[in-house]
Order: structure tokens, then C-alpha cells, then sequence
């Protein structure tokens, strides 16, 4: 008797092209499937977008643009992510890779209004998708709420006007504002200590490599030998050195008459700064009565269920990098298609927290953060899984990858017997313990 794993041998690239082709041509309503299955009048909708490089140069979406991958030397493509508050995807576009991430909201909002047929949702992105110019251009416009954050040099203008009296801090790590720069909106300030004290951190590390890099310059224009000499020479390179760590804000210099170079910091420009150390402020147009300011911040850091999507798509499990089709519509294709991945691993592990090292007691977690403004933290559940690497019924707890590797010991054999006049017939392998118990959390017969 011999075995044999069933392989359908008809399938060629071909077959696997024109199905892509066929999906493509149904995004439309599967989106629309998807976003009337997860969303509705009111709801949160998350919106982020990340970049991707191609290899080849003949697609006309593959474009030179900034590599959130550090990328370097390679064209790319951008796409975005429409999930729900608790990260799942309904929707993905594909844009050019020099596509500026403001440039790409308003099709988004075109989505949710019209093939969503959603009049009132609240938009979550992030201070450089949302920003100043789109809200008052496109967001408000469509009669839509949002929530996002403002970046460092608008935090720096509310200190410095008086708007954020830097003492409530002192007690709280959430302060409540309004402010006349932006009129009809909320401002919840937040101060992170731990934020405070890593920033701070980094910025000491680079003024101290910034300066040893200095110093050799400063030693050159003073030795005997092979002085470096000129102004316009000296300069240039201090140029390079101060731009490498962006520490050129934070220093002072000057080259004397006789050519000598010398630096140092600037400490009014190093106080002004670390003032802002561990400050962050979350922007809204929701009144207090919808949304209070702890609900809006948690709100806001609902994005990184989106960043852990692109995590997924990108390095975990579905590896959508790099991209080798040619034409405009297989990468689009592509992407959908990954998209669609992750839909289906995003509800598995909704179904298999359980078995996996995934947090299951949200609410727990959340009991043990001491503000919304803190690090987040894990249920005492997730500890113990994570230590014990058990479960609560004893069985060995995975990650998804391992615990598909373990499913994929489940096979269809097609066993021919020997003997004259025997006809082939198919056996499935017995699933163990684990894995009927994996089976029938996702209603999946072998």
C-alpha cells in the first residue's frame, strides 16, 4: 500500500492571474460587504497609510517616494487602510509612491459617504494625515467628525501663548483645553513622564554624537599639519555634522578670523524644547457630551490596531513586500488580496485568542493602566499565558504561525491498495486534541 497528498496538477500561473483579475473587479462590492457587516452611523473609522517598494521599474503606480520600510534605492507604491475601532479592515486603496499622505484622505471620504452610504462617522488619523488644511478643506466639509493631533511646533505655540499651564501637569497627565487658535474644537494635553524622560534621553545621545563629530572638525582648523582652512570649507562640513542628527537647532557656532572653529550649545533652545518633552495633544470636533476627554484619547490610540495590520501585511504573517507585478491592475490586485488575508486572520484570532499569546481580557488590561495616558499594560490572564506558555486548559499556547504550522500536520492522503481490482480511496489524518479544539472554534470540519 502507498500514500500520496492530493494535488490538483490543472492549475497554472495563468489560472492564478485571472483570478486576481476576477477579484479585482469585485472590490467594489466586497467593500461595500464588509463595511455594512462592520460599520455604521456614528461609528469610529480608522484610516492610516504605509508604503511598500517594487521590484521593477514598468508599473506606473511604482514611484520614488519617503520609505516608512528605510527602503532606500527602490520605487514603491503607498496604500491605505479603512478598519473599524477595533482594527478590522472593510476597505484598501493603492496610490502612487510619492503620494503625499493629506492627498490620499479625501477619496477616503468619498468611500465612507458614498459607496458606504454614511453620512455621520468620526474619522481617527494621525497629525499628518489629518491635518489643519484637510480638516477645514475636506473633513468639515462632508459633515464628518474627527479626531487626530497636532504636531510639535502647534504644541510649541499653545505653551507659548499661554494656553497649557504646564503646572496641571503636576498632578494629572490629561488636562481638558479650548483655544482660540482653534476655534469649535476640544484639546485634551497629555504629559507621558516615561515619553518625557526617553526623549529626553535621545536628544542628550545625539547632542553628545553631534559634538564629538564637531570636535574633530574644531581639532582640524587647530592643528599644525594639514589645517583645515576656509571658511566656506570649514562650514560645509559643519553643515553635514549638525544635519546628521538634526541637532543644528540646538547648537551654536562660529569660525574667528584666524580660522579657528568653535561650537556650542544652545541652552535656552535645549530648555525651550524639553518643556514639550513627553507632551502630545489630541485635537477633536466631538462636544464632551459624545466623547469624554479619556474616551477621545483612547479614541485617537485606536490607530495602532492599524499599525499592528501593517505589521502583519508587511513582516509577520502575509509578507505583502516586496511587490513584483507589472501592471497597475495586478498590484492593486495584490494588495486587495492581502487585505483580504488579514480579514480572515484578524477574526481567526478573534476566535483563537484563547490558544495564542493574544491578549483576551481587554477590559482587564485596561483596569490595570493607571490612566489612558500611561504605557498600555496586560491582564494578569495574558501574564500568566505568557509565562506559564499554557493555557487554562493546560494546552501549549502558539503564536498564529505556529499554530498553522501545527494544522498543517492535518492532511488528505490517497491511499491505493495493492491488491488486483482495489479501487483508491481517500484518509484524513486524525486531528489531536489541539487541534480539534482549533477546528471547532472556527467551525471548520477536516
Amino acid at each position: 500500500m502507498s500514500t500520496t497528498a492530493s494535488l490538483d496538477p490543472g492549475l497554472d500561473e495563468d489560472d492564478l492571474y485571472g483570478a486576481m483579475d476576477w477579484l479585482l473587479e469585485r472590490q467594489e462590492r466586497i467593500e461595500r460587504g464588509l463595511a455594512k457587516r462592520h460599520l455604521k452611523e456614528g461609528c469610529l473609522v480608522l484610516y492610516d497609510l504605509t508604503s511598500v517598494w517594487m521590484e521593477g521599474r514598468s508599473c506606473p503606480l511604482a514611484k520614488r517616494g519617503h520609505s516608512r520600510d528605510g527602503k532606500r534605492g527602490k520605487l514603491q507604491i503607498e496604500f491605505g487602510l479603512l478598519c473599524d475601532r477595533d482594527g478590522c479592515p472593510v476597505s484598501v486603496e493603492v496610490f502612487p509612491g510619492n503620494t503625499a499622505d493629506p492627498a490620499t484622505l479625501a477619496s477616503q471620504i468619498a468611500t465612507v459617504r458614498q459607496r458606504f452610504s454614511l453620512s455621520k462617522v468620526v474619522l481617527v488619523g494621525d497629525r499628518g494625515m489629518l491635518t489643519q488644511a484637510r480638516i477645514r478643506e475636506e473633513v468639515k466639509p462632508a459633515g464628518l467628525d474627527w479626531i487626530s493631533a497636532l504636531r510639535g511646533p502647534a504644541i510649541r505655540s499653545l505653551v507659548e501663548a499661554g494656553d497649557v499651564e504646564m503646572s496641571l501637569f503636576d498632578e494629572r497627565d490629561l488636562v481638558e483645553i479650548t483655544s482660540d487658535a482653534y476655534p469649535g474644537e476640544r484639546l485634551m494635553v497629555c504629559r507621558n513622564p516615561l515619553l518625557a524622560e526617553d526623549r529626553a534621553r535621545k536628544r542628550q545621545e545625539l547632542l553628545e554624537a553631534t559634538e564629538a563629530l564637531l570636535e574633530a572638525i574644531a581639532a582640524a582648523t587647530r592643528r599644525e599639519t594639514r589645517r583645515l582652512k576656509g571658511r566656506e570649507k570649514i562650514g560645509e562640513r559643519v553643515g553635514k555634522v549638525i544635519g546628521k542628527y538634526k541637532m543644528a537647532k540646538h547648537i551654536t557656532w562660529t569660525i574667528d578670523d584666524d580660522g579657528v572653529f568653535a561650537y556650542r550649545r544652545d541652552d535656552a533652545s535645549i530648555a525651550a524644547e524639553a518643556r514639550l518633552d513627553g507632551l502630545y495633544v489630541i485635537r477633536t470636533s466631538l462636544p464632551a457630551s459624545e466623547l469624554d476627554g479619556p474616551g477621545t484619547a483612547r479614541a485617537y490610540k485606536r490607530l495602532s490596531s492599524v499599525e499592528r495590520a501593517f505589521r502583519s501585511l508587511k513582516t509577520v504573517d502575509l509578507k505583502v513586500r516586496a511587490v513584483y507585478h507589472r501592471t497597475e491592475p495586478r498590484v492593486r490586485a495584490h494588495i486587495l488580496l492581502c487585505m483580504l488575508a488579514w480579514y480572515v486572520e484578524w477574526h481567526m484570532r478573534q476566535k483563537l485568542k484563547p490558544m495564542l499569546f493574544d491578549e483576551e481580557d481587554a477590559q482587564g488590561a485596561e483596569a490595570r493602566r493607571p490612566s489612558v495616558v500611561a504605557p498600555a499594560t496586560v491582564s494578569m490572564s495574558a501574564r500568566a499565558k505568557a509565562s506559564s506558555k499554557r493555557n487554562t486548559d493546560d494546552d501549549p499556547v502558539h503564536s498564529l504561525s505556529t499554530l498553522i504550522d501545527d494544522l498543517a500536520t492535518i492532511t488528505r492522503n490517497t491511499v491505493a491498495p495493492r491488491l488486483s481490482g482495489a479501487e483508491p480511496f481517500q484518509v484524513t489524518t486524525r486531528p489531536t486534541s489541539l487541534q480539534r479544539k482549533v477546528l471547532d472554534r472556527l467551525g471548520v470540519r477536516p
